[in-house]
């Protein structure tokens, strides 16, 4: 065929490619640039993609500060008491100038406010920072995450031994995670923040009809005892592996349900999941893991529940075809440099669900994406 028999196209997908090529070209030029800053219908556009393309720019630095502001308390501290520059220059073994540049950071950035009498505080913003469980944890942990994103070409391209995997351990399997400082380390920041996956999962699930749910691979109970708290005629077991059990028997036997709650220990790896249960929960746990084992998992699940029983997906999702920032832009990357499994959409959670024999798959709408999204099938 020669150029000449070539049809090119009126309308569709090609010519909209070329036509948003040719904006994007307009759009980055110098030229048009200098005149939209001046053009009055143009201007607060042009000024309000400026803003964020900086916030983009500077990002890095801004969690930089956040996480020095984690690292030395600062935010538990001024929750307790307003403080000046020379108490918190003194906390942080720094000489006031340099104390006074990273709290002028925090205040740019809307974590702390000074008052007119010199001593700093906390905005709301900074008492959830403060206040939120887990959340001090996840950001101090994140200077591994900091290093295995060093060099971010050579991690996208997969060149990167990265250390993240090394922090949580048992996602290689039920050997690496049998140290119980180890297992004590990852399961305290995981019942930390699993208070907020479990307030939202509870706002979007029915767990009414429900008479025994089983937690798999839910560390030492903290969202079991959450539903368990809602749901006082509810049975519980809870599964997963054995250096998490004395911290789960603690936990229900404070809350008062250890007579409401089985443990058994085990890997879902290695061992079938017990029966009993009319719905099970796996809880920021398939993301952890390749296809290949979620799979298997899902199957084994499927194979434990009855005829009618559901079964609960609750973990941060990517958005699919409508990437958002909390899904594509950071568990994506958290969940590569973990080096085992992958952030997934709901629609491919379904699909996962659909393929081990579920079905009623359902997807309700994420209250707060960056906690939890949820989806649920029936056997």
């Amino acid at each position: 065929m020669t150029d000449s028999a070539v049809t090119l196209p009126t309308s569709g997908p090609d010519l909209d490619r070329r036509s948003a090529s040719r904006l994007t070209q307009l759009v980055a030029s110098p030229s048009f640039q200098k005149w939209a800053a001046r053009f009055p219908l143009t201007r607060r556009l042009v000024r309000s993609e400026g803003r964020a393309m900086f916030d983009l720019v500077a990002g890095f630095c801004h969690s930089q500060v956040l996480y020095a502001l984690v690292a030395l308390e600062i935010p538990k501290a001024l929750l307790a008491h307003e403080l000046p520059l020379s108490a918190l220059a003194l906390r942080g073994r720094m000489p006031p100038d340099r104390m006074a540049v990273l709290l002028s950071a925090a205040v740019a950035l809307g974590l702390i406010k000074q008052r007119k009498s010199g001593l700093y505080a906390l905005t709301t913003r900074g008492a959830a920072l403060a206040g939120v469980p887990g959340l001090a944890g996840m950001i101090a942990h994140h200077d591994v995450l900091y290093r295995d994103l060093s060099d971010p070409v050579a991690f996208f391209r997969g060149e990167v031994e990265t250390e993240l995997a090394d922090f949580w351990p048992y996602v290689f399997g039920a050997g690496a995670a049998t140290d119980p400082d180890s297992a004590a380390k990852y399961s305290r920041l995981m019942a930390d923040s699993q208070l907020l996956v479990a307030d939202d999962t509870l706002a979007a699930v029915d767990f009414r009809g429900v008479t025994r749910l089983m937690d798999v691979g839910g560390g030492t109970g903290a969202f079991l005892a959450a539903v368990g708290a809602v749901y006082p005629k509810l049975a519980m077991t809870l599964f997963d592996l054995p250096a998490v059990v004395p911290a789960a028997q603690d936990r229900f036997a404070s809350a008062g349900m250890i007579d409401r709650v089985q443990i058994t220990p085990g890997s879902f790896r290695d061992q079938p999941l017990p029966q009993g249960a009319d719905m099970i929960s796996l809880v920021r746990v398939l993301y952890d893991h390749s296809d290949d084992t979620v799979a298997d998992l899902l199957a084994a699940a499927h194979a434990a529940l009855p005829i009618g029983g559901r079964i609960l997906i609750s973990e941060p999702m990517t958005g699919g075809d409508a990437p958002h920032r909390a899904g594509d832009a950071y568990f994506a990357l958290y969940c590569m440099a973990m080096r085992t499994g992958r952030a997934r959409s709901a629609h491919q959670i379904a699909a996962l669900l659909q393929a081990a024999g579920f079905t009623q798959i359902r997807a309700p709408k994420a209250a707060r994406p960056f906690i939890t999204s949820v989806v649920e099938g029936v056997r």
